[in-house]
């Protein structure tokens, strides 16, 4: 018997998956003052893992049920079709990233912005390096997160098949393929040397972990996370990360951290998604889900629509973000980079983001009416777009 994949929509996935593509994109603007407003300045985890796990958990709430009510064929292939969606997407999108790099380094002829954004090799070597950047090998700067997700989505199919099946067995392979990546050095080449910046052998873990909890996974956690226990050891630990990181700011402060500490916690690996780095976003997410419930009546309120509105069109918000993001810095360095010059390029980015996001939904509203009764899934947007 398989287990029933729930059919209602969880506005917090919305919410939170909005809230971090704003926070990647503050994120992504070098020297911005107002990126200090970001969850990684206080602690080990960033909206990286909040983007990662959502999208796990928003893939295995809507192929699971296809492939539940269609078969494993229909679901595997509807998914390989919008792990294909995002490619594409990613192809338009460096195209369009390179070309909006190379024109500004040519017209302000300031190589700085070749060296920073990664696309010196690009300039050099286009046809080889066009090649590698097909082959997902090549990346420039803030273009890492699409070509994890691509391959995630690409060898989920035998995963979500048999975590319908043996859910527990779905994660504990897994973990051991984390813990291999880990004990073996194992990621993929990048171009023109290294690996990639996100370790698809090691984030899987979290991706496969949201689907875990899509499945099966969150009514086995709701008496744990509803422990006063839990919630104590959760905010411990927050509370420790934060002392933690501000030794990273406030370099005075570091010697109160005892030695063998340092030597067992550092480096806090963001490419193989550290233990600590996971274990901080548990404690964050324990906390969400216990005092924001899924009825929490703020979800329904016109302050949190915005974020809500670019969470339920991540594909088409992460791309627009990660062209304003060099669009805010080429401003800064062109214009002005004083702290009032940041706060307008950060509130300007986020508002042309929740602008195009309103724009997306109004057109598919209008989309759908036009189109007459014919059937529609319920479930297309969950994904972050058609499924």
């Amino acid at each position: 018997m398989l287990p029933a994949v729930s059919a209602e929509r969880d506005l917090r996935l919305d919410l939170f998956r909005g809230l971090a593509l704003w926070l990647i994109f503050l994120d992504h603007i070098p020297s911005n003052m107002v990126s200090w407003v970001t969850i990684r300045n206080y602690g080990f985890s960033d909206a990286t893992e909040i983007f990662v796990f959502i999208s796990g958990y928003t893939v295995a709430f809507v192929y699971g049920r296809a492939m539940r009510e269609r078969g494993v064929i229909v679901g595997g292939a509807r998914l390989l079709k919008r792990a294909w969606q995002v490619y594409v997407a990613h192809i338009f999108l460096f195209t369009i990233y390179m070309a909006e790099i190379a024109y500004v380094a040519a017209s302000f002829d300031n190589p700085l912005y070749r060296e920073e954004m990664g696309v010196f090799e690009f300039l050099k070597q286009p046809d080889v390096t066009l090649v590698q950047a097909l082959l997902l090998k090549f990346k420039p700067a803030n273009m890492d997160v699409l070509p994890l997700y691509i391959v995630l989505l690409a060898g989920f199919p035998p995963i979500l098949w048999l975590m319908l099946r043996q859910p527990t067995t779905a994660l504990a392979l897994s973990v051991v393929l984390y813990s291999l990546a880990w004990h073996y050095g194992l990621n993929l080449p990048a171009y023109p040397s290294g690996t990639w910046v996100f370790n698809p052998l090691a984030w899987q873990l979290l991706f496969v972990f949201g689907g875990w909890c899509a499945i099966s996974g969150g009514d086995r956690l709701r008496g744990l996370i509803n422990s006063w226990l839990v919630m104590v050891v959760a905010i411990a630990y927050l509370a420790f990360a934060f002392a933690i990181t501000m030794t990273w700011y406030f370099p005075p402060i570091a010697h109160h951290v005892p030695r063998w500490l340092s030597e067992w916690m550092y480096p806090i690996d963001k490419v193989n998604l550290d233990v600590l780095r996971f274990a901080h976003f548990l404690a964050l997410a324990v906390l969400t889900v216990r005092f924001i419930p899924d009825d929490w009546p703020g979800l329904k309120s016109r302050l949190l629509r915005p974020a809500i509105l670019c969470g339920q069109h991540s594909l088409e918000i992460f791309c627009l973000g990660v062209f304003l993001a060099f669009a805010g810095h080429f401003a800064l360095i062109e214009l002005s980079d004083g702290v009032g010059m940041q706060v307008l390029v950060s509130a300007l980015g986020i508002a042309i983001m929740v602008a195009a996001a309103a724009v997306i939904a109004w057109y598919k509203k209008v989309e759908g009416r036009s189109s007459g009764p014919r059937p529609r899934p319920p479930d297309a947007t969950l994904a972050g777009g058609g499924a």
